[in-house]
């Protein structure tokens, strides 16, 4: 009979690349990792594995089994969630990183009535537009923007239509006038990001299959994404924004979309968990009520 702890280690070696980091991950010697991998085999009679001193990739045949292994993981952790406490019965502390802006415009309703739905259970709550590292930093679950294509966590879609528009203060066009083209937009001051020391003033827009690529100059930019909304509504100038983070400021008139016929990049939203094991029922609520939110906002987002 197949060992419940050795289709784990299994499918964590297969994401992570390595027995060492499964080992380390779950806080055992790696050589049970090697010992879970091998009884595998013998019961399967396949290699599930290459390995050698320096590398480790997964056979064919171990490339075939691993998503049966994985649904086999889902459907007993999903059996699990159905035994576990009932939604008013949750308790402990459920840490979270989210981004600046999203998190205090839009998610802290969300995470106020969670916690006053579940009353025994805790919240703390990191904003910070900083990656967070979910193995090595303090949290249960992190929302973060963009495409996530690394297999050593897991990723679920909260806002995967979200996207980026161009936003300006009805002052601001007053003042400047609202450009119409690509080249009156370059001639407007930008507010801008950065991120790690990288400065985002090159932006995107898509039209009628086209892609088009503007070089922005600023006078003012930030590396916090609330203060470059904030600074776009005191009409300091035009920014690029992720529409969940202005579209209450767009729906009452604070902020007024430039450029409508032209589309921003993709900033998919996406809950973070360092592995399956912390889907929790806590958890997997949250995750339900952030989504629900963010659709009520993504069906208002302009074609």
């Amino acid at each position: 009979m197949l060992r419940l702890e050795d289709l784990t280690l299994f499918v964590r070696a297969a994401a992570l690349g390595s027995f060492s980091e499964a080992a380390r991950e779950v806080g055992t010697p790696p050589a049970q990792v090697s010992s879970a991998i091998k009884r595998l085999e013998t019961q399967l009679n396949i290699r599930l594995f290459a390995r050698s001193t320096r590398s480790l990739r997964l056979t064919p045949e171990g490339e075939t089994w691993l998503p049966y292994a994985t649904q086999m993981l889902d459907t007993l952790q999903a059996g699990m969630q159905q035994l576990q406490a009932s939604e008013d019965e949750l308790r402990g502390t459920l840490q979270i990183a989210v981004p600046s802006d999203l998190g205090r415009n839009l998610l802290l309703s969300v995470f106020q009535d969670f916690r006053q739905r579940h009353p025994a259970l805790r919240l703390r709550i990191l904003f910070s537009d900083h990656l967070t590292d979910v193995f090595k930093d303090p949290v249960d679950v992190a929302f973060r923007y963009g495409n996530n294509d690394d297999a050593s966590f897991i990723s679920l879609p909260v806002a995967s239509e979200n996207r980026r528009v161009l936003v300006a203060s009805p002052a601001w066009i007053a003042r400047h006038g609202e450009p119409k083209t690509l080249e009156e937009l370059r001639s407007h001051n930008a507010l801008t990001y950065s991120l790690r020391g990288r400065l985002y003033d090159r932006w995107t827009l898509f039209r009628e299959g086209h892609v088009y690529e503007v070089q922005m100059t600023s006078t003012m930019m930030s590396d916090d994404a609330e203060v470059i909304r904030r600074l776009a509504i005191a009409g300091e100038g035009i920014a690029n924004k992720s529409w969940l983070d202005v579209c209450d400021d767009i729906a009452v008139g604070r902020l007024k979309i430039i450029l409508p016929l032209f589309q921003g990049d993709a900033v998919p939203l996406n809950m973070i968990c360092p592995h399956r094991k912390q889907v929790s029922a806590a958890v997997r609520l949250l995750y339900e009520a952030v989504k629900a939110k963010c659709a009520t906002k993504i069906e208002q987002l302009p074609l």
